[in-house]
């Protein structure tokens, strides 16, 4: 149980995919067709609206800057994974995509550009009172730099263990995450 979640003030920041829906093994999601749901995404995202005050997806998408993904797909895919997750019973606040291609790009994570345009958006997101969920360091690193608790799901990333120091817990994936709290 995570009893740091005394309240609903909190803000949960979620990485996409990896995390919501499957990755594209060597590629990108570039059509709705190419996103599928984790199994128990969408009952996560339920639960996470009863916890949460906000909920916010922070997702790099480098192949729309490739010229691979088009961004109006990536509209589209956004648009209809936040109606699925209504229509469950869920809510997404915002989704903040970085499409750059630059490592450095300040919006790119671990950078934490989505997360300062998230707070510009939402004054009243404390830090503090965030978590991060990932699959990757680069998720862990940006909840760290903004102080926010960090979970790491092991969906494409199995052995990770949470004895790493960017790491507070390890999950299996979403639903187990939310199933926690």
């Amino acid at each position: 149980m995570n009893a740091f979640l005394t309240d609903n003030s909190w803000t949960l920041f979620l990485d996409r995919d990896g995390v919501i829906n499957h990755e594209q093994k060597d590629g990108y999601i570039n059509t709705w067709e190419d996103f599928t749901f984790y199994e128990g995404a969408k009952e996560a995202l339920k639960i996470f609206a009863a916890r949460f005050k906000y909920i916010i997806i922070v997702t790099n998408q480098r192949g729309v800057g490739r010229g691979i993904t088009k961004l109006e797909n990536l509209h589209i895919v956004h648009q209809t994974m936040t109606k699925e997750v209504t229509a469950a019973g869920g809510r997404i606040d915002e989704i903040y995509f970085c499409t750059d291609v630059d490592v450095n790009s300040a919006n790119r994570k671990p950078n934490t550009g989505m997360a300062l345009q998230a707070k510009n958006n939402f004054n009243d997101i404390d830090f503090s009172k965030s978590v991060m969920v990932g699959n990757n360091f680069s998720d862990m690193e940006f909840g760290r730099s903004i102080g926010a608790k960090t979970f790491f799901l092991t969906t494409t990333n199995a052995g990770v263990t949470a004895s790493d120091g960017r790491i507070d817990a390890v999950y299996t994936s979403l639903i187990d995450f939310a199933k926690s709290l």
